[in-house]
């Protein structure tokens, strides 16, 4: 199989381009949620001398919300990777690394993340193997055909393996013991019959003869730091190698994605994007995505974060520039930024002719590919992406959605949800967003509009509202229950007369299902008798229902004992035909299914469609 081969064919440009500059490769980091991948990226923001903290701990439930970026400088990969390649520097003048989201539910968001990317790392728990989330990851990296390095993570976990910071692979498989690379190759060989299924060769890096036809496979293990060199090796090595063209197509109108629009103190609104293509200049014209379409301002200001860190927390580690090229991250100031759409595209439209362009794109890109019915929940989003990913997680629900947006919740939004004629539809979902100032106070609390379930992890959203469906679905069929006449058999016990009428008053025991105040009853032939007024257990209680197996003194307003009932008779209770229709919806005991079945084939005797 070739598939690597045709994944990296397909994802060079034509070669007639004229062709700019060398930027630095943008590498995509995917996997499986808990795999490693922000432990991954977390070492290589470590390396050299301007370290960064881990972000892991300000990531929501330790999972990779948003797409960030960090950028990885040419003197500190050529130092990193020295040992591997022998001194000799690579031409890339660094490294820009997309970290994307990790759950499994996050299609939208890590498809943009692939298209942004020249080439990706797909981080793989060896002890674990594929997983939904990877399976995922490698159809979203075929469709984007986007060529890409397994990294085995986890060999720590390896029984035996013995681990050293800093240390290569290949000097570590040297002094592993015997018994540790059996079990190790065990993992392997499970991890190639893996991807063998889904169309990819895999094989150990140091091992492939021909980089066309095979994947490398890096093992490595993220949290001790071993085998991180060997992956930014083969990962550069292979962008340099393959992609050599794609890395010059720089020139033309400047390209970004637009990752997150904040609201910093003393800028005002901005941007951070990532640039992909071009060149952007302060004072560009720039047109953007909005919520009702493309619109066009200009830069005022441009910041980059300085060293490695990581956009998302770079804090006041921005200096100002007055240029940037292809690939960097950006945190641009302009007028006008409020509706900007996160995941969208910024062009660069210093011309009339590529305004025109630029506003086609846009408008496609403003269209959110959510599918809409007429009655179904209203859910919110702070991105595109994440708006389609929440909608998709709904999708495999057979959750129908009325309304999808991207921005903060407001009182429209609390409308249409409270107009929503299915009381399940009653509800508002929000991934990474809350209500606006007007109607936040709105969403909480006993007095609350509308019922509201938001939190920055979609999985959690997910649960929540399947728990609040099942509390709110069992609510409403009690309530319907309590007006439900439900099937019920009793027996009228000897020597239990209290009182012969005006209502009767006699002792009867509960056969099966369950009989309650103001039903009526008859007897097994049809015959009616009359409606129960109440019913008193044998402690003198007074109670609303009688189930199986209970021995109640029952009053019943119609019928004279000796006359109409007898000590011994046995009776039905008289259930409406409407009520047997919705009945047979229900969970019903046996027995009650029984009664049912029974006190229906009384009734068609004289109407053929009673309770149909």
């Amino acid at each position: 199989m070739d598939n690597q081969d045709n994944i990296e064919e397909e994802a060079l440009p034509e070669t007639q381009k004229t062709l700019g500059w060398q930027r630095q490769p943008i590498v995509s980091v995917l996997g499986h949620v808990d795999h490693g991948k922000t432990s991954v990226l977390d070492h290589f923001r470590s390396l050299g001398s301007e370290r960064q903290a881990s972000v892991m701990d300000r990531e929501a439930g330790g999972i990779t919300q948003h797409i960030g970026a960090t950028e990885i400088p040419a003197k500190i990969l050529n130092e990193t990777c020295s040992m591997m390649t022998g001194g000799k520097d690579f031409n890339s003048p660094g490294l820009l690394f997309i970290d994307t989201p990790g759950h499994h539910s996050f299609t939208s968001l890590r498809s943009r993340g692939g298209a942004l990317a020249d080439i990706a790392i797909l981080v793989v728990d060896v002890m674990e193997g594929l997983q939904p989330q990877t399976i995922e990851s490698l159809r979203i990296l075929r469709d984007k055909k986007t060529p890409f390095v397994v990294a085995a993570n986890k060999v720590d976990r390896i029984h035996g393996w013995m681990t050293k910071e800093g240390r290569s692979f290949i000097d570590s498989w040297s002094e592993q013991r015997d018994d540790v690379k059996q079990f190790f190759e065990e993992k392997y060989w499970k991890l190639l019959g893996q991807f063998s299924e889904h169309g990819f060769n895999i094989e150990r890096y140091d091992k492939i003869r021909d980089f066309k036809s095979n994947l490398a496979m890096v093992p490595c293990s993220a949290k001790d730091g071993e085998g991180l060199q060997d992956l930014l090796t083969v990962t550069v090595g292979l962008a340099e190698r393959f992609l050599e063209d794609r890395l010059r197509d720089t020139l033309g109108n400047g390209e970004a994605t637009v990752l997150e629009m904040k609201d910093e103190r003393g800028l005002g609104k901005t941007v951070d994007v990532i640039l992909n293509r071009g060149e952007l200049n302060v004072g560009d014209s720039i047109t953007l995505v909005g919520s009702d379409g493309p619109f066009s301002t200009h830069i005022k200001g441009m910041f980059r974060p300085k060293g490695m860190a990581e956009m998302r927390d770079a804090g006041d580690r921005w200096e100002a520039c007055e240029k940037a090229v292809a690939a960097c991250g950006l945190k641009i100031i302009a007028p006008g930024l409020e509706n900007v759409l996160a995941g969208t595209t910024l062009r660069q439209t210093n011309t009339t002719k590529a305004k025109d362009l630029a506003n086609q794109e846009a408008r496609k890109e403003a269209t959110i590919s959510v599918g809409i019915a007429e009655d179904g929940v209203v859910i919110k989003a702070d991105t595109v992406g994440g708006l389609e990913a929440l909608a998709f997680e709904l999708g495999k629900l057979e959750i129908p959605i009325r309304m999808a947006t991207v921005g903060p919740v407001n009182k429209r939004d609390i409308i249409t949800a409270q107009c929503a004629e299915d009381p399940l539809n009653q509800i508002i979902l929000g991934f990474s967003v809350k209500g606006n100032s007007e109607v936040q106070p709105k969403l909480s609390g006993d007095d609350a509009e509308i019922k509201f379930i938001h939190a920055d992890i979609i999985y959690k959203i997910i649960e929540d509202f399947e728990t609040w469906r099942e509390e709110t679905k069992a609510s409403i069929e009690a309530a319907a229950r309590e007006n439900l006449v439900y099937p019920g058999h009793l027996l009228y016990l000897e020597d239990h007369t209290f009182r012969n009428k005006g209502p009767a008053i006699v002792g009867m025991r509960v056969l099966g299902g369950r009989v309650h105040i103001g039903q009526r009853i008859m007897k097994l032939d049809g015959t009616q008798i009359g409606q129960i007024k109440s019913l008193r257990t044998r402690g003198s209680e007074d109670v609303k229902e009688g189930r199986q197996g209970e021995e109640l003194a029952v009053a019943v307003m119609g019928p004279t004992v000796g006359r109409h009932i007898d000590e011994g008779d046995e009776f039905w209770v008289d259930i409406p035909a409407s009520h047997a229709k919705r009945l047979r919806k229900l969970d019903l005991t046996p027995i009650e299914e029984e009664i049912l079945e029974q006190i229906t084939l009384l009734h068609r005797k004289n109407d053929h469609f009673w309770g149909r």
